[in-house]
């Protein structure tokens, strides 16, 4: 299953995953544990190399689409130390699944797989 193959780091004190990136790289920091609970709004802080505006979609494979409750906000700056720009995103995940990420700006794109119970 894709979430299992998704790098994740305890190294900071909140939940960090890598995500696999093309022509990007792609981190996200998670401001609640993993796996998520479904139907509850997640805070999660993206940073990726690239140039342009950040877009964020999530899906579960059968086409199911996870709901953006706010961002992509620029952040203009933090004590997160990974590459490329930041930016802040709410989701609320309807259901339980691997849900694919995907990030994409005019040049880079990238996708994260996340758990959700």
């Amino acid at each position: 299953m894709f979430c299992e193959r998704t790098a994740r780091s305890t190294a900071n004190a909140l939940p960090e995953v890598r995500g696999t990136g093309r022509g990007a790289e792609v981190w996200g920091l998670m401001f609640a544990p993993l796996p998520f609970s479904a139907g509850r709004e997640v805070k999660i802080v993206w940073r990726m190399t690239g140039e342009g505006p950040l877009r964020v979609t999530a899906a579960l494979p059968d086409g199911t689409a996870a709901r953006l409750t706010w961002g992509p906000e620029a952040h203009g700056g933090s004590t997160w130390h990974r590459p490329g720009q930041e930016w802040g995103t709410g989701f609320v995940f309807p259901k339980p699944g691997c849900w694919e990420i995907t990030l994409t700006r005019d040049r880079g794109s990238g996708t994260v797989w996340l758990p959700v119970r």
